[in-house]
């Protein structure tokens, strides 16, 4: 009978507090004025900690010592000093991007654009990377990516660019198929016949991210039944409620993929979060794991080697019969013991690609909050500046012009640079003659393109790999060595994995730690 009391006065008070909540409607802390009321139309939104994008794991950011990993430079390069620097807390692959997952993007392609041979063949990996004049590898540039044995074997053979072309795509085919989940828009293959070809007449242009938040892909095959409540906006002809595609607010869209920047990426995979206790990191490391070697002290695995590399010359996984690493080439992207991050193969089986342009002194240069070297700001070119609408490519994605200016622009200005952007080229441009130079690489660190190849590799068009491969040796699994290609280049020892921005408060696991008390709005 107390239990039903207590249950009872429970329901009581719930229903009590929600009739509450209703007669009392949240207000603008501001002006009073009521939020979510169409007499007035302020809209106020749910406030979301978003989960990460598939394939995503959480990296809570801190302070650590970028480059203090390293415990010798063998080449004398002396290209990473130590430097103390934040890291945002951000979202990581867990993996590897596999071979299926690329032929996920190559089948999309055909699908989507199959009489454009040029895509299709710009986006295939250089299979070609496994040739070696002195060494039979024929089978894996004719097997690697796309039988069936491999299909969970990292893809390699992808250059620097192919990899920013991968995440544009992987951003856009999360959030379309988040939309389409939800019947925001139509998926034109799970209608019915008719509607079908409605919608895939309607969806010619496949979906885009930046092209859909700013309300160029709307209308009859497009616009689902799932469409959110517009409180400012006016019915259409036959429709009892005024509706709107997704916006930003909603906090139902994730945000871009995209490379980890070099920084993020030694971060992650030193991954001193296992190692932590009130701020104080009790142990250092020279790889992803704990001691000072790269065998495993565990009974059921002890001398077992942790990572997939090359332990000398000639010998890349031990004596037959008795295979230590487990893999001749590359292994699968889930092998071996993940990190403390949850991080798999942060050392070994293939280098990866990061964001950042290659420079020797970039540590001492860049910024000790998320550092990072290589930014070319761009703006999304306006085909309609009274009307904000983008121009596009033939493959849906805005056109993006090197930024004008490091400050936002007056209303005036921006009309007249974009009508000029558009017009004939004799039309005057407000702000030609002030060049915006969007990184010092172009101030303070000069690189003669014509001298490129002759006295040096090294330009803007050099982009960081990190973390040894398969075919490499114990040195370069330190997460603080660095080296650098050319980024159209590709390699059988290259790879790469995908990161995203984490919005919201950067604590990832906040239970069992003391905070502050936050007083709750009334």
């Amino acid at each position: 009978m107390k239990i039903l009391f207590t249950n009872t006065a429970l329901v009581l008070l719930s229903i009590g507090t929600l009739l509450s909540s209703c007669s009392k409607p949240e207000r603008s802390q501001k002006t009073g004025i009521p939020y979510n009321n169409k007499s007035y139309g302020y809209q106020k939104f749910r406030q979301t900690h978003p989960s990460p994008g598939p394939g995503l794991v959480a990296i809570e950011g801190g302070t650590f010592v970028l480059g203090g990993s390293a415990d010798q430079d063998v080449n004398f390069e002396y290209n990473n000093v130590r430097k103390r620097v934040t890291i945002p807390a951000f979202y990581m692959d867990e993996t590897e991007v596999s071979n299926q997952d690329w032929l996920d993007y190559l089948h999309w392609i055909s699908a989507t654009f199959p009489a454009d041979h040029e895509l299709y063949y710009n986006a295939l990996p250089d299979t070609l990377v496994w040739r070696r004049p002195l060494s039979h590898n024929d089978p894996y540039v004719d097997n690697y990516l796309r039988h069936p044995a491999f299909q969970d074997y990292p893809v390699v053979g992808v250059t620097w660019n192919q990899a920013q072309d991968y995440c544009q795509w992987r951003t856009d085919r999360t959030n379309e198929f988040i939309l389409q989940q939800q019947n925001i828009i139509v998926n034109p293959r799970a209608q019915k016949t008719a509607k079908n070809a409605t919608a895939a007449n309607a969806q010619k242009t496949p979906f885009n991210t930046d092209m859909y938040l700013n309300n160029q892909f709307r209308g009859p095959g497009i616009d689902g039944k799932g469409m959110k409540a517009d409180l400012n906006g006016k019915p259409a002809a036959g429709s009892k409620k005024a509706v709107r595609p997704a916006i930003i607010e909603d906090g139902i869209l994730k945000p871009a993929y995209r490379l980890p920047t070099e920084a993020e990426w030694e971060y992650a995979a030193l991954s001193y979060a296992g190692n932590t206790q009130f701020e104080n990191i009790n142990d250092g490391k020279i790889y992803p794991w704990n001691g000072l070697g790269v065998r495993s002290a565990k009974k059921a695995t002890r001398g077992l080697i942790l990572a997939n590399f090359k332990r000398g010359a000639g010998d890349n996984a031990g004596v037959g019969g008795y295979l230590n690493d487990k893999a001749i080439i590359t292994a699968p992207v889930r092998s071996y013991v993940p990190n403390d991050f949850g991080l798999y193969q942060m050392a070994g089986n293939v280098n990866e690609w990061v964001q950042d342009t290659y420079r020797q002194m970039s540590f001492e240069d860049v910024d000790d909050f998320n550092p990072f070297r290589g930014n070319q700001f761009t703006d999304k070119r306006l085909s309609n500046p009274s009307t904000g609408m983008y121009a596009k490519d033939k493959y849906g994605h805005p056109i993006k012009d090197p930024a004008k200016a490091q400050k936002k622009m007056t209303y005036a200005e921006l009309i007249a640079s974009q009508n000029a952007q558009n017009a004939a080229p004799t039309a005057k441009d407000p702000l030609a003659g002030k060049p915006y130079n969007a990184d010092q690489r172009g101030a303070l660190d000069t690189v003669n393109t014509s001298l490129y190849g002759t006295t040096t590799l090294v330009s803007d068009h050099s982009k960081v790999y990190k973390g040894g491969s398969w075919n490499d040796m114990a040195y370069w699994l330190n997460p603080a060595t660095r080296r650098f290609m050319n980024e159209d280049d590709a390699s059988a020892e290259v790879g790469f994995r995908c990161a995203m921005d984490l919005v919201g408060a950067p604590e990832i696991h906040p239970s069992g730690k003391p905070h502050f008390a936050v007083k709750k709005v009334k």
